[in-house]
């Protein structure tokens, strides 16, 4: 162990911090992994496929692989959600400018109008939710969350499918 793993290690504060934390974090996730089940399931989609048509929305069109990253899912996984998805007419493939063997998912109109649709009643309910708060404490509490975002994102792999793959 390193000096720095030591200190951390007999750093019982440290240990406290990391349960409640954990805790705390894990009671919002699974609030908003059932807020966002209830609130997309009822538009005939899943929330994985909904969290794919939410990365192309934002980054523009992607590769499976690219796709795959962003969702932290293997390639086959989300080939399926594609298909899927695909079968409902709300993502397109198409050749991709640069790489003949690759293709490009795309949204396609109705796609993008669902996409919008459920965005726009999840942040109805984000601006109900924080109505409350301060604005200086809102940035602050988009500040910490985008920061723990990046540093957990740092930390885990975006290959998918790989079990154990925090550091």
């Amino acid at each position: 162990m390193t000096g720095t793993e030591t200190s951390r290690a007999a750093d019982p504060a440290l240990d406290r911090d990391a349960v409640a934390f954990y805790d705390a974090l894990s009671d919002l996730i699974r609030i908003y992994q059932f807020r966002d089940r209830d609130r997309i399931c009822c538009q005939d989609v899943s929330v994985t496929q909904y969290y794919a048509l939410e990365s192309v929305a934002r980054h523009g069109p992607l590769t499976l692989n690219e796709l795959a990253s962003l969702l932290y899912l293997d390639k086959s996984t989300v080939s399926r959600v594609a298909n899927a998805i695909e079968r409902k007419k709300l993502l397109r493939r198409r050749p991709h400018e640069d790489d003949r063997r690759a293709v490009l998912l795309d949204l396609t109109e109705p796609g993008r109008l669902l996409y919008e649709s459920i965005r726009d009643d999840i942040e109805e309910r984000e601006k109900r939710l924080i109505a409350d708060f301060d604005p200086d404490v809102r940035a602050a509490m988009i500040e910490l969350i985008g920061r723990l975002a990046q540093a957990a994102k740092e930390r885990v792999s975006t290959t998918g499918g790989t079990c154990c793959s925090l550091d």
